[in-house]
């Protein structure tokens, strides 16, 4: 059985219609419609329901030994408000999840999960923390909205003074009151736009969404559901557990370098990845030429050569044309390289482009 977010009733009243997805009921679209929802985050600014997402809190004197141990990414250089980006392998080196850390203390942390994997991605943390640590799910009593477009700053400094929003990307201020509210208010997202995801209480969710609403009406605010949250992040080439990671793919297979540190002592897949030696797959970006949509598990020729298969493909509201993501064997193409995509049993050309599609300063 589905579970609600405290906001269910508000996507209800917004006349949202409503889907099941990751073990919630959740709008996939508002009347508005997604391309309407995808080009206010583009050009003014969308408000998000994610408090179906996880979060786990470590803390304990052994918080940091145990996310540099479990995570791929190193911590140790964190300060306080500071959201750092990690992935989370297996012994195979294959992806259990990716997710966020934020730093709030020197032994305390919190890490915010996928929705999907949260029992999971819990279990596995538990079974794998060592020594004077604690490893808490707190997902049911956090709830998350997502203010994503540039207004978005605009429209928060109407409800808090500057200085209690993070001046970079990938921090935080915590404890900030909005209208009697107690908020975490950090300056991430998933839509390849500037923007704020803002941690409350359940009880306080509904408040938050309508004030929101409200104080960004005149700035063309409005509500966004699902289907326009996965279009945005396909323009941006965020990568989608699921999609371009999995159990058995690994983050430098997918292209998540920058969240792995190989000079680290230890990590879980550390040997794993090491063995592995140098990807033999790429994550590639495809700007479709011909005529037709790619979606996901679509074979990837080069010429008569099959050379990988589409993880995620979609039209791109923005940009006006047809996108996929793709795994392609090392060595095959190079950027401007021409493929074609098995569509149904119809070859559709596509070019091969750079990621990500979308960049907010273009």
């Amino acid at each position: 059985m589905e579970l609600k977010t405290p906001l269910y009733d508000c996507h209800v009243a917004c006349g949202g219609t409503i889907v099941p997805f990751a073990g919630y009921l959740l709008p996939v679209q508002y009347p508005t419609g997604i391309i309407t929802e995808h080009h206010a985050v583009r050009t003014a600014a969308g408000l998000f329901d994610v408090s179906h997402m996880g979060e786990v809190v470590f803390s304990g004197k052994d918080a940091l030994k145990n996310l540099n141990y479990i995570l791929t990414n190193d911590f140790t250089s964190m300060v306080d408000g500071q959201v750092r980006y990690s992935v989370m392998c297996n012994e195979q080196g294959g992806c259990v999840d990716d997710l966020i850390v934020y730093r709030i203390n020197e032994e305390t942390y919190w890490v915010v999960v996928n929705a999907a994997n949260r029992h999971k991605d819990f279990e596995w943390m538990k079974a794998h923390a060592s020594g004077d640590v604690s490893v808490e799910d707190i997902s049911d009593n956090v709830a998350q909205l997502a203010l994503q477009g540039p207004l978005a700053k605009e429209i928060l400094l109407r409800l808090v003074p500057e200085n209690d929003l993070p001046a970079r990307y990938y921090h935080f201020c915590k404890d900030v009151m909005i209208n009697g509210m107690k908020c975490l208010i950090s300056q991430t997202g998933y839509t390849g736009e500037s923007g704020y995801e803002i941690y409350l209480s359940n009880e306080d969710a509904p408040k938050m969404w309508n004030l929101l609403l409200e104080t960004g009406k005149d700035k063309s605010l409005i509500p966004c559901a699902l289907g326009a949250r996965d279009t945005l992040r396909l323009e941006a080439a965020m990568p989608l557990y699921g999609h371009e990671m999995d159990d058995h793919i690994t983050p430098l297979e997918t292209g998540l370098n920058f969240g792995v540190k190989m000079k680290k002592e230890d990590f879980i897949g550390k040997k794993a990845l090491e063995e592995k030696g140098e990807p033999k797959i790429k994550r590639i970006g495809l700007k479709i030429t011909g005529r037709g949509i790619a979606r996901e598990h679509q074979d990837v020729y080069a010429g008569d050569m099959l050379i990988g298969h589409t993880t995620s493909g979609t039209h791109a509201p923005f940009l006006k044309y047809p996108i996929a993501m793709a795994f392609v064997n090392v060595g095959t193409v190079d950027i401007g390289s021409q493929v074609e995509i098995d569509v149904r049993g119809r070859r559709v050309t596509a070019e091969v482009v750079s990621l990500p599609f979308y960049k907010k300063d273009k």
